[in-house]
C-alpha cells in the first residue's frame, strides 16, 4: 500500500490557499502555515479570506476529511512533509519595480532551521531568475548538515478561475538544479506523484532547469500583457479610422498562431500578476544587460492608458464632471475576484474625485476592499440600478456578467442624464443608443451590434 503523501504550503494568501486546497483535493495531506492571526483565525473558523468562486466548500470539505489543516508552527508544519512549498508574498519593490524577496528568504532561513531529514524546498511564489540558487545558499549557510533539494513550480492561476486551473491546467513546470552532482532525482519523483492524479488528464508535465522555471512565469505573464495592450492600442486607432476592433480582435484570434483569448480591450490591466511581473521583468531584463524593450512599453503604455480613460469620461461630459454625479459599474481589476490591486477604478475615480465629479459606485465582489483604495467621498450602492439614481453618467468599468443584463430603460428611469461610458463594451451599441441614450464604448463605430 502506497504512503500518502503530505505537504506543507508556507503562506495562506491567495496562492498558498487555493494550492493547498486542490493539493488536499488530490489527497494530499496538507499543513498550511499562515502567521497572519486575523487570516489564521477566520481558516480555522471556516471562513475564506479571499473571493474565488468554489473555494468555500472545496475548503471545508477537505478540513472535515482531515487532508487540510491551518496553523502557525513552522516546525510542527514540516515535519514528515514530502515536500514544503513557498508561497509567500512577492510585491514589487518601491522604486525599481523588481520583485521583493524578502518574505520569501526569510521563510526559508526558518525552514533550514526546523528542517528534519531530506527536504524538498518549492517556490511556488513567483519569484526573479536566481532566486533558487540563493535559496540553495541561504539553506546551506543556515543548516551545512542538511539533504535538501530546490525546485521552482509556479502557479498559473487566474483569479475567479483558479480551482479548475489548478485541476485541470493546461501545463506543470517543475525545475530544479540539472547541475547539481547527483542529480535531483528525488525532487522530481516527488513532484511527480503529488501532480500524479493530472497524468491521467494527460497534463503535459515540463521538467526544466530552475532559472528557466522562473522566467516561465514572467514571460507567459508578460506576453498576455503585451496582448492586452496591444488589442488597446489597435482600438484607439480603430476610432481613428473607423473600423470595429470587436471584428479585428475577432478576425486575428482565429488565427491559431495568435488566439482569441485576452483580445478584449479595457480601460487597462491591473490585478496581482500582470502588473508586478512586467515591472519585475523589465528589471530582470536590466540588470542582466538584456533589456526587454517591449515589456518596458507594455508597462507604460498600460500606466498611460489608464490615465486617458479618465481624460475621457471628462471630455465626453464636456470638459468637466465638477459637480456631475457618475455611477460606476464594477470596481475590481476583472469580473470574479474582490481583487482591486492595481484596478484600472482606482486611477480612474481618483482624478474624477480630484476634477469635483461626485461618485456613485457598485460591485459583487469588491466594494469592502475599495473603500480602503477608493477616495472617501465614493458612495457605495447596493445594485446596479441604485448606481443610476440621480446620476448624469454611467461608467462601466468591470465586465461583471450580471450588467450585460441591465435594461437601459431601466437605468434611464433613475438617471437625471442620457450618458453611458461603457469601457468594456459589454453592451450593444445600437440598443443602448435607441433606448436615448449617449453612449461611448472601446474600438467600436457608431453603428451598432452585438459584442
Amino acid at each position: 500500500m502506497e504512503v500518502q503523501l503530505r505537504i506543507a504550503m508556507i503562506g495562506g494568501g491567495y496562492v498558498g490557499l487555493v494550492s493547498g486546497t486542490c493539493f488536499a483535493e488530490f489527497g494530499t495531506d496538507v499543513a498550511i502555515v499562515e502567521t497572519n492571526p486575523d487570516r489564521l483565525s477566520a481558516l480555522r473558523e471556516g471562513r475564506i479570506p479571499i473571493y474565488e468562486p468554489g473555494l468555500d466548500r472545496l475548503v471545508a470539505e477537505n478540513v472535515t476529511a482531515g487532508r487540510l489543516t491551518f496553523g502557525d508552527d513552522m516546525a510542527a508544519a514540516i515535519r514528515g512533509a514530502d515536500a514544503v512549498f513557498l508561497a509567500v508574498g512577492t510585491p514589487s519593490r518601491r522604486g525599481d519595480g523588481q520583485a521583493d524577496t524578502s518574505y520569501v528568504y526569510a521563510a526559508v532561513e526558518q525552514i533550514a532551521r526546523v528542517a528534519e531529514g531530506y527536504t524538498v524546498i518549492v517556490t511556488k511564489s513567483t519569484v526573479p531568475v536566481g532566486t533558487g540558487r540563493e535559496i540553495a545558499r541561504i539553506v546551506r549557510a543556515t543548516r551545512p548538515d542538511l539533504d535538501f533539494d530546490v525546485a521552482s513550480n509556479p502557479e498559473f492561476l487566474r483569479e475567479g478561475n483558479a480551482i479548475a486551473d489548478f485541476m485541470r491546467p493546461d501545463r506543470v513546470i517543475i525545475g530544479t538544479d540539472q547541475s547539481k552532482p547527483g542529480g535531483t532525482q528525488r525532487a522530481q519523483d516527488i513532484l511527480r506523484k503529488l501532480y500524479r492524479p493530472l497524468y491521467l488528464l494527460e497534463t503535459p508535465m515540463v521538467f526544466t532547469g530552475l532559472e528557466t522555471a522562473e522566467l516561465i512565469k514572467y514571460s507567459a505573464n508578460s506576453f498576455l500583457a503585451m496582448k492586452i495592450t496591444f488589442i488597446n492600442e489597435i482600438a484607439d486607432l480603430c476610432e481613428k479610422v473607423g473600423a470595429d476592433v470587436i471584428d479585428v480582435a475577432r478576425s486575428i484570434g482565429l488565427d491559431g498562431r495568435i488566439g482569441k483569448k485576452f483580445l478584449h480591450p479595457s480601460p487597462g490591466f491591473g490585478g496581482s500578476c500582470f502588473p508586478k511581473d512586467t515591472r519585475a521583468l523589465t528589471a530582470i531584463g536590466r540588470n542582466a544587460g538584456s533589456p526587454v524593450r517591449l515589456i518596458e512599453t507594455t508597462v507604460a503604455v498600460n500606466e498611460a492608458r489608464m490615465q486617458a480613460m479618465a481624460q475621457r469620461i471628462i471630455a465626453f461630459a464636456g470638459g468637466d464632471v465638477s459637480g456631475l454625479t457618475i455611477g460606476v459599474l464594477g470596481l475590481t481589476f476583472k469580473p470574479e475576484t474582490d481583487d482591486m490591486r492595481e484596478a484600472a477604478s482606482i486611477t480612474i475615480l481618483d482624478q474624477l474625485d480630484r476634477a469635483g465629479a461626485h461618485i456613485r459606485a457598485f460591485d459583487p465582489a469588491g466594494m469592502q476592499t475599495a473603500r480602503t483604495v477608493l477616495p472617501q467621498s465614493v458612495i457605495y450602492c447596493s445594485d446596479a440600478v441604485e448606481v443610476a439614481e440621480g446620476a448624469d453618467i454611467v461608467v462601466v468599468l468591470t465586465e461583471w456578467n450580471e450588467f450585460r443584463s441591465l435594461s437601459p430603460y431601466k437605468l434611464k428611469n433613475r438617471m437625471k442624464g442620457r450618458k453611458i461610458a461603457d469601457l468594456r463594451n459589454i453592451w450593444d451599441p445600437q440598443a443602448i443608443r435607441e433606448a436615448g441614450f449617449d453612449y461611448i464604448s472601446l474600438g467600436r463605430p457608431d453603428t451598432g451590434r452585438q459584442p
